[in-house]
């Protein structure tokens, strides 16, 4: 089975390590700053979980297979397309010195 990647639930992954990272490198006397990146991270995190939970429980068929209600084709940007064809150049054989 092949891991598909949610954008949506790995830029969010990428939010919460920024804001991490943030707050570990906020100003001792900042608390103003260091309050909202709190509440922040918090409002992120919940996020994250609500994603990772939808993420998990997206066990939906895969376009191709068939569940009886007569599948649909792929569309042609969604198969694979066998390798390009390349001919290699062959050198001219060199003549002989005599």
């Amino acid at each position: 089975m092949a891991k598909t990647i949610d954008l949506e639930l790995t830029r969010a992954e990428v939010e919460v390590i920024e804001l991490e990272a943030r707050l570990r490198v906020v100003p001792m006397n900042d608390t103003q700053l260091s309050d909202a990146l709190k509440a922040a991270l918090a409002a992120k995190k919940e996020r994250l979980a609500k994603l990772r939970t939808q993420h998990a429980a997206a066990g939906k068929p895969h376009r191709g297979a068939k569940d009886g209600d007569g599948a649909e084709p792929l569309p042609l940007h969604a198969t694979r397309r066998p390798p390009l064809k390349r001919s290699v150049p062959q050198r001219p054989k060199a003549k002989s010195a005599k």
